[in-house]
């Protein structure tokens, strides 16, 4: 049908009208404030911006245009600035690794930012700022911030209600006086951020009268003012203070702040008081978290009068006594953790009042008593559960059917049969079982559950059965220390960890290795130790580039290290000692470039050292095996070694004059030196971190920091020891024993302040013991024996060990031998003894326990990775394992 003129008419009409409002609005728009704008540009001149965030900050164009920058509509002032970077989570971050924010702002914070007077709103965080200065352009130092002018420079900056300059994590502050003048701050973040020790934090923030939110995490604090009585936070609802430097009592103002407090975390740190035995003025309480802490006393009643709170942690402390029945009264609880600590008696019968409660962690306590359905009836909301003490009994209904559907679950000490009504938790991702007796028949009823899974922790249980036959398809599988059998079992492109160390595993790698897949294979994490699998390392490892740790040591394995493994890019992790491996080590494994640690120890490998291992290498372990040659001085180039053990093997020649450019080893030994990594899932996170094992004093321990070793023993080196190991002074233990090495130590030895143990045994040293090594005031372990040591033994603390420490030097006198120096001869009015028989071999044999567990002979084994504990951080829902 054709349009009549009239609808035309209204048509063209209508057009003009808003044709006409356009123009009218344009003409109207109130544009950015020029002074505002030249604040700005200012601010920008101080800024690197690697990723063009700033790239439409240019004069030409409407400042309240530019980006992350907001205007009133009316006045054209700015009001806010909104410039947060967002930086990516890969799956994979090595452990200790801050964010990667290279595509993040740098450089500085300038003040003159805070005169915008009409800014309400300031968003940094996440960023790579630098330093604070007045001017981004000006000759101040960095920080150096005096109080004089403050209020005149930002007496105008009066409606800066949120500041948030968190996780810059190289904004070091030094002075938080220019924060005083902000008097209309109600939200201040600046988590992540280093302020200094000596600085008073409390008392330019208790300055701030309209603040509501206070988060200060990750800010290497130290003093918490724990006798301070009273804080001015008026209006303070939110305090966070999690995971500093606190190492005092609970503070007294802690429980005065104001009567609008409704979050309070002082979580992780080292508080060690008991908690306040009368009721603080916390009627607003909604959250209260102090976990990990040193907390210690029992749980106080009051608790049960926070008529308000939903949410109460205080787990991982050293709390004591029953769970208070007064608990029960927190109608609107959801969230209470209690796991970890040393709680005692049995669950009371009115926690089941708390109909809205989601989480409920009790477990790693002293509890008693018998849990049943009866406990958990009225937890229609429940979400998750947590309980595990070896004086719990499980006994539910077999019929019985729960009225939750569990999201996630950790149980232990489960004994008799395993729960029926966990079969039929259709919602269930995670679960956690450990150090239980049960059945957990039918088996292939446990498997089916298994499928729904993301996340399945079975350690320490008695389970059995044939795994070949199972489909495993949970991200990640962790099965350690059970009775599992058979052949290694099926696993999805789904998998990432799968982790069957210490169970009954046999037969051949092949199948599992070179099975056809369809899909693309995601698993990072593959960890078969301590089983029984034999056969040789097949040669399919091209199908499983994403790998990132490999451990397959104590097994049976055989054959040659094939060339497949050279694919691996990813590899950082390379474990394959205690097994009867033979040949060389093979060329392709150059390619692995972020290789960490390297272990083949307790083998028959053959050939030279490899002079091409990859410079990213932290701990190297090629001992017990049949390696030949010299030591290459392109080892002297492993800047990031830490752990270098050669022992038992064939090598001759001298020790290189090189080794002080291993710069770990050259420096502050008491740095953290952990190894792993965090995998990141949706919705949760692991961190996996590597242990050391080592054979010391006859005991065998467990490290998760990696110690400064250098284990040269049981070789046929020979020469002096090189003038530059006098330079390692980050060097924690040498066993340089069972060689022919020969000349004196030199008084340097004092340099090496933090060695612990040292071996230099069955030598040909001579000359005199360095009376410096009476300086070195960690050392615990010393063998000089059998060498050609002369003279007094040095007197003093530290050189006051046993007289096996120094049998074997005929020509050396004097306590602890018995053999008497000549200048004592007359003190002692006796004669000197005999020499010893340097040709005694008798006498050497008797010893020879002595040197077997005294010796540093270093048995140090990556591969002790253990989940000692596994629990999930309610925030970032994370697994640790070690």
């Amino acid at each position: 049908m054709d349009a009549s003129p009239f609808n035309i008419e209204l048509f063209l009409l209508c057009l003009l009208c808003s044709i006409i409002f356009n123009s009218v609005m344009c003409s109207l728009k109130i544009h950015c404030n020029e002074k505002d704008m030249n604040t700005l540009l200012h601010f920008k001149q101080g800024l690197i911006d690697p990723s063009g965030v700033l790239s439409s900050w240019f004069p030409e164009l409407d400042c309240c245009e530019w980006s992350g920058v907001k205007c009133d509509d009316i006045t054209g002032r700015v009001t806010q600035l909104y410039l947060p970077c967002y930086t990516n989570h890969p799956q994979l971050v090595p452990y200790g690794n801050k964010d990667d924010k290279s595509h993040c702002l740098s450089g500085v914070f300038s003040l003159t930012l805070l005169e915008l007077e009409f800014l309400n709103y300031l968003n940094l965080s996440n960023n790579d700022l630098k330093c604070i200065k007045y001017n981004s352009i000006g000759s101040h130092e960095c920080n150096d911030l005096s109080t004089e002018n403050l209020t005149y420079l930002f007496g105008n900056t009066t409606k800066l209600h949120y500041l948030d300059l968190s996780y810059n994590y190289d904004l070091l502050v030094h002075n938080l006086h220019w924060i005083s003048p902000l008097t209309s701050l109600q939200y201040l973040n600046l988590g992540g951020i280093y302020i200094h020790k000596d600085i008073d934090w409390l008392q330019p923030v208790t300055m701030l009268p309209s603040l509501e939110e206070l988060h200060l995490v990750s800010c290497q604090l130290e003093n918490i003012y724990p006798s301070l009585h009273y804080a001015n936070f008026t209006s303070l609802q939110v305090l966070n203070l999690a995971h500093n430097d606190f190492v005092s009592e609970l503070p007294t103002w802690l429980f005065n702040l104001s009567s609008h407090i409704s979050h309070i975390d002082v979580s992780q740190n080292q508080i060690h008081s008991q908690l306040p035995r009368t009721l603080p003025c916390f009627r607003s309480l909604m959250s209260l978290v102090l976990s990990r802490n040193y907390l210690k006393g029992t749980i106080p009643d009051w608790f049960g009068q926070l008529e308000q709170l939903q949410e109460l942690d205080l787990s991982q402390n050293f709390l004591s006594g029953p769970i208070p029945t007064s608990l029960g009264n927190l109608s609107s609880l959801t969230i209470l953790i209690l796991e970890t600590n040393e709680l005692n008696g049995s669950l009371p019968d009115n926690l089941g009042q708390l109909f809205n409660l989601e989480t409920l962690r009790v477990a790693a306590n002293s509890l008693t008593g018998v849990v049943s359905e009866r406990n958990l009836l009225s937890f229609s909301n429940l979400r998750e559960l947590s309980l595990s003490s070896p004086g719990l009994v499980f006994d539910f209904d077999s019929e019985w059917v729960p009225p939750f559907q569990l999201k996630r679950i950790r149980l232990g000490y489960v004994r008799n049969k395993f729960p029926a009504w966990l079969f039929k938790q259709s919602s269930l991702k995670y679960l956690t079982i450990g150090d239980s007796s049960s059945s957990f028949e039918p088996l292939d009823k446990f498997w089916k559950l298994a499928t729904q899974l993301e996340f399945i922790s079975l350690e320490r249980n008695i389970i059995n059965g044939d795994m070949s036959n199972v489909l495993l398809n949970s991200k990640v599988v962790w099965l350690v220390g059970n009775n599992l059998g058979g052949g290694m079992p099926r696993i999805s492109p789904e998998v990432v960890v799968l982790h069957l160390r210490n169970n009954s595993l046999s037969g051949s790698m092949s199948t599992f290795l070179c099975q056809n897949m369809t899909n693309k294979t995601n698993l990072v994490h593959l960890n078969m130790a301590n089983n029984n699998l034999s056969g040789d390392l097949t040669d399919c490892w091209n199908n499983w580039e994403s790998l990132v740790l490999i451990n397959l040591g104590h097994n049976n394995l055989k054959g040659k290290i094939p060339n497949s493994m050279g694919s691996l890019s990813n590899l950082r992790f390379l474990s394959l000692g205690s097994n009867k491996l033979s040949g060389e080590v093979p060329l392709s494994l150059k390619n692995c470039h972020n290789l960490w640690i390297f272990d083949v120890g307790h083998n028959n490998l053959s050939g030279v050292i490899p002079s091409w291992l990859a410079q990213s290498i932290k701990g190297l372990k090629l001992g017990s095996n049949q390696f030949s040659g010299t030591i290459p001085t392109q080892m002297c180039q492993l800047h990031s070694l830490m752990v270098m053990d050669f022992s038992s093997n064939r090598l001759s020649g001298s020790i290189p004059n090189c080794l002080h450019n291993i710069t770990t080893m050259v420096g502050n030994y008491a740095s953290t030196r952990r190894v792993g990594f965090i995998l990141n899932f949706p919705g949760f996170s692991i961190t996996v971190v590597t242990s050391i094992q080592i054979l010391t004093k006859g005991n065998e321990l467990s490290y998760v920091d990696l110690m400064n070793v250098i284990d040269l023993s049981n070789n046929n080196l020979s020469g002096n020891v090189p003038s530059d190991m006098y330079m390692l002074t980050g060097l924690q233990s040498l066993n340089l024993s069972h060689n022919h090495l020969m000349g004196t130590i030199s008084e340097e030895i004092l340099n090496l302040k933090p060695l612990e143990s040292i071996d230099l045994s069955r030598n040909n040293f001579s000359g005199q013991i360095p009376r410096s090594m009476s300086t070195l005031h960690y050392l615990e372990v010393l063998n000089l024996s059998f060498n050609n040591f002369l003279g007094k033994i040095p007197s003093g603390t530290q050189l006051g060990f046993t007289d096996l420490s120094y049998i074997g030097n005929p020509s050396l006198c004097g306590p602890p031998l018995t053999n008497i120096c000549p200048q004592d001869k007359e003190l002692h009015g006796t004669k000197p003894m005999e020499e010893e028989d340097d040709d005694d071999d008798e006498k050497h044999e008797i010893y020879s326990w002595f040197y077997m567990g005294l010796g540093i002979g270093f048995a140090v084994g990556f591969w002790g990775v253990l989940v000692s504990a596994i629990f999930f951080n309610r925030r970032c829902n994370h697994a640790y394992m070690h």
